[in-house]
């Protein structure tokens, strides 16, 4: 079986030469939400390293596979990945179907909401964002224990923590 440290390089080369809208390279996000899974072990933190392979570059869901990917892992992937055509509200509620998808958008919607992050965005562009990612965590978080929202926003983002009370 793959490692969390052969997932870890496969994103790092998947990923290689990518930047985010404030110019960090991309693979630094999926860090960041990977780290926010690792509470939950190694198959959350594997789908958290490849969350964004499968809409961000050329890898399939089928070569995950063939490369050894555990296809739990490639299930929870699949299940964050953007589908064209659908809206990203219709997108969210399809993920709070799934229970590890939703740990796995959590940590994500959590690292886009940093405020370091948003602080580099043009004004217009951060609003628009926190707005989405607000009513993205208003459907995510009462579909995840508390505990798991918690343990997940204390490593990603704990400037969330006070809208603990208002979602969970």
């Amino acid at each position: 079986m793959i490692s969390v440290r052969e997932i870890g390089i496969l994103a790092d080369s998947a990923h290689a030469g990518q930047t985010d809208k404030i110019g960090v390279p991309y693979i630094e996000h999926v860090r960041a939400v990977a780290a926010g899974l690792s509470p939950f072990g190694d198959e959350l933190v594997m789908a958290g390293l490849l969350h964004d392979l499968l809409e961000d570059t050329s890898w399939t869901a089928q070569r995950l596979r063939e490369t050894g990917v555990p296809a739990r892992v490639v299930e929870i992937v699949e299940a964050v990945t953007n589908q064209a055509g659908m809206a990203y509200a219709e997108k969210i509620r399809r993920i709070t179907a799934a229970p590890q998808a939703t740990l796995v958008k959590i940590a994500d919607n959590a690292h886009n909401s940093h405020p370091d992050r948003a602080a580099q965005l043009p004004a217009d562009e951060r609003e628009r964002l926190a707005a989405k990612y607000r009513s993205a965590r208003a459907e995510l978080w009462p579909t995840a224990s508390r505990n798991d929202v918690e343990a997940i926003v204390r490593i990603v983002n704990p400037s969330l923590l006070a809208e603990l009370d208002t979602h969970c």
